[in-house]
């Protein structure tokens, strides 16, 4: 099969070009997923904006989007239970199986992984903004026909907040504080709500995506553009057990570090600067802080499909615009702007 894609490649910081070429034929093994939805993630902005995010740089066009999901169109591959006119969302990860980390269960962690849309390897992995994408099997979840596209294809963010929910261990009936209140901070809100978190706050220094936070339930939302004299209040009479840190910035670490209470834990989710940054370490080690990175995500993908799938977490209570694909850089120019977007997605039409 043959077509003509249309695919949203980044050529260099703030150089988004929509590119039309063939298809050309399905490699054995392979699927090919007609495009019907994408959300515009933080990284995909960090790359639009400086031709990076953290160490991964962009060294030749790449096509960006990794939350992405469709209709499957041909099929290359035998011994999988998929169909053309599936409809499918698909995990950008493609882990290799055999290293040492995916034998032990870690396959986020995959010695040879590529990801969609994503400039960690050279050649870069194409991502799926495009009107047609190629995928494994593997990579191909299938969710029903009455799951828009555009919450299928928020269930990666969704697994990236479920990994990182995870990774902070014990938390039902626990204090939580989250810095962050974009779609990652505020999908992990909602997950750790499903988790049995007791109570949760949200931080952050834009007024726009805290009112929104609020409008979803967070129990607590500061705003702590003009000082953390509030966030500091706050700490003290709720003595936070968990902290989420998903505003990707030294100072949101730094924060989540000092507030939260003794023995308490801190899960590293935003994607830090590249390079070295303070991190006021000697606070780890006098409050015996357990601190965890958290990055992407295993067999949560799974779970979040079937959450979304049988409406256990609405993730289309975050998106506040929808733009087609081939509008692909006024979506990015809305989803830069903070002060009205929270999740911009791209659709088919």
């Amino acid at each position: 099969m043959t077509d003509i894609a249309l695919a949203a490649t980044l050529f260099g910081a703030e150089d988004l070009r929509l590119v039309e070429a063939p298809t050309g034929p399905l490699t054995p093994g392979m699927v090919r997923v007609r495009f019907g939805a994408g959300g515009i993630c933080g990284s995909d902005m960090h790359y639009y904006l400086h031709g990076r995010t953290g160490d991964f740089v962009v060294k030749s066009p790449l096509v960006l989007g990794h939350e992405i999901a469709g209709e499957i169109v041909d099929i290359a591959a035998d011994g999988w239970d998929l169909k053309i006119g599936d409809r499918v969302a698909v995990n950008p990860s493609r882990w290799c199986g055999h290293c040492a980390r995916c034998q032990e269960g870690r396959p986020n962690l995959c010695e040879n992984i590529y990801f969609m849309g994503s400039a960690s390897k050279t050649p870069h992995m194409q991502g799926g903004f495009a009107t047609y994408f190629d995928a494994i099997p593997a990579q191909c979840v299938k969710v029903s026909d009455s799951t828009p596209m555009a919450a299928a294809a928020l269930a990666e963010p969704l697994a990236v907040c479920l990994h990182a929910i995870g990774r902070a261990g014990q938390v039902e009936g626990r204090r939580a504080i989250v810095f962050g209140a974009g779609p990652i901070g505020l999908l992990t809100f909602l997950t750790a709500r499903l988790a049995g978190v007791s109570e949760v706050a949200i931080v952050d220094v834009a007024a726009a995506p805290l009112a929104f936070g609020q409008r979803l339930g967070a129990d607590h939302t500061v705003d702590i553009s003009e000082g953390e004299d509030p966030l500091k209040e706050l700490a003290v009479a709720k003595s936070f057990d968990l902290a989420f840190e998903v505003s990707g910035t030294a100072s949101g670490l730094a924060s989540a570090i000092a507030n939260v209470h003794r023995g308490g834990t801190v899960v590293q989710i935003g994607n830090l600067p590249g390079g070295q940054i303070l991190v006021p370490a000697n606070a780890v080690m006098a409050k015996e802080i357990d601190l965890k990175g958290s990055f992407r995500f295993g067999e949560e993908f799974e779970q979040a499909v079937r959450l979304i799938d049988d409406r256990k977490i609405d993730v289309l209570s975050i998106v506040t615009s929808e733009l087609p694909l081939s509008e692909a850089r006024e979506g990015f120019r809305v989803a830069l702007d903070r002060s009205h977007s929270v999740k911009v997605v791209l659709t088919a039409s």
